[in-house]
């Protein structure tokens, strides 16, 4: 009689799986959660064992250096040697059985580079389909490089009520109406917003991003120009327009490289899932 040998989970695919669903240990994780992730190493491993099962898998050799680049790769997550083998020791872990599992780890991912390699090549006909079908993926909206002042209300504070707020912000303005260069400086000072310390700057910004009354104001000004008083549920800004950056449409020769890299990795992918699909579990007699 022949059943699906039973799968153990190893300690660094549990530690794998808790990380890559809910970005931390197993020791962290609730009872449901680590039902979860343990579901999912069992299934990985499975997988792992019949990908090192397979005949692409046969003389698969993973250098000294490959292996060593692996180590350091996590090693160098952690500040120093003792969080590192306390982090291990946590995880049922310690050098030898690391290095074992990241061995193992990169012979699966040879092989899978391996099969990946057999995907066709996309061609030219292919890329022009794609960016017809696709134009609102190489269409950059209209941008705004933008800065404000803002003084929030706050009942609670007597100098942040709506009307104080407002009586301060409108001193703030007349003194940007007589020196508009100072807008950085007069947020520097007046500014309670965290971007003060940069004289009020939010970057690029395309339109959607901000408050709605922000934003119909920044993207009716002039490059150069700042509002008037504008309220919103934070409180009361002032915001200047430092560059327009016009809307842009990618040319299809422009587009290709994205185009190319987007297909070429769903056709690797698609190899090998087909691939991986193929293979036969792994049974063993009882």
């Amino acid at each position: 009689m022949n059943q699906t040998a039973d799968v153990k989970i190893e300690p660094y695919t549990l530690l794998r799986a808790a990380l890559n669903l809910f970005k931390k240990a197993p020791a962290e994780l609730e009872q449901p959660q680590l039902k979860q992730v343990e579901i999912q190493a069992r299934n990985e491993f499975e997988i792992e064992n019949r990908v090192l099962s397979s005949d692409e898998a046969t003389g698969v050799v993973i250098s000294d250096i490959e292996l060593e680049r692996a180590y350091q790769d996590v090693r160098g997550r952690f500040e120093d040697e003792d969080g590192f083998i306390a982090a291990l020791e946590a995880n049922h872990l310690d050098e030898q059985a690391l290095r074992s599992a990241l061995h193992r780890q990169c012979r699966v991912n040879t092989v899978l580079e391996r099969v990946a390699a057999r995907a066709p090549k996309v061609n030219e006909v292919e890329i022009g389909i794609f960016y017809h079908s696709h134009p609102e993926k190489f269409h950059k909206p209209e941008q705004r490089k933008a800065r404000h002042i803002v003084i929030s209300i706050n009942p609670d504070f007597p100098e942040n009520t709506r009307e104080k707020a407002l009586e301060r912000m409108t001193e703030v303005l007349e003194t940007l109406h007589r020196k508009p260069h100072k807008f950085a400086d007069l947020a520097l000072k007046h500014s309670e917003c965290p971007t003060a310390m940069q004289g009020g700057e939010l970057g690029t910004v395309a339109a959607g991003v901000l408050y709605p009354e922000l934003d119909a104001v920044l993207f009716a000004l002039k490059e150069g120009g700042f509002s008037d008083v504008v309220e919103t549920e934070m409180g009361f800004h002032v915001i200047q327009c430092l560059k327009i950056i016009p809307a842009e449409t990618l040319s299809l020769k422009k587009a290709t490289p994205k185009i190319q890299q987007i297909m070429q990795d769903r056709y690797r992918r698609n190899c090998q899932r087909t691939w991986l699909a193929s293979l036969p579990a792994i049974k063993r007699s009882v």
